[in-house]
């Protein structure tokens, strides 16, 4: 996904190339397994309309992002956010802006309600 996310297309031999470059096995077939399941995932899509295929980023960076938080949470906290959220903030791991959209993010509803 990074790398459809820094290249607007590529193809599967693309891909392959700047994954597995140093390789000296083919990996064909684990790429091409890799795409056929984020594209059943709906997270990519095939043009077939040329020679060769180009795929391409369905979703962006952040909702990729927030989709794999939701499923990390459902596996390790029963659905909460709040557990991992908690633990970011006394870890340190979020910095000062970070915690100030996250604090916008917050009143929002107050604001409207």
């Amino acid at each position: 996904m990074e790398l459809l996310w820094d290249t607007e297309q590529l193809t599967a031999r693309q891909i392959r190339e700047k994954l597995y470059g140093d390789s000296e096995k083919a990996q064909h077939g684990t790429v091409q397994r890799l795409l056929q399941s984020l594209e059943e995932k709906g997270f990519l899509t095939r043009d077939r309309s040329l020679g060769v295929h180009l795929f391409s980023a369905v979703v962006s960076r952040e909702a990729y992002g927030g989709l794999q938080l939701e499923s990390l949470a459902k596996k390790l906290t029963g659905g909460s956010i709040a557990p991992l959220l908690t633990h970011l903030l006394e870890e340190k791991k979020l910095d000062k802006a970070e915690i100030k959209r996250l604090r916008k993010l917050l009143e929002e509803p107050k604001k409207r309600g």
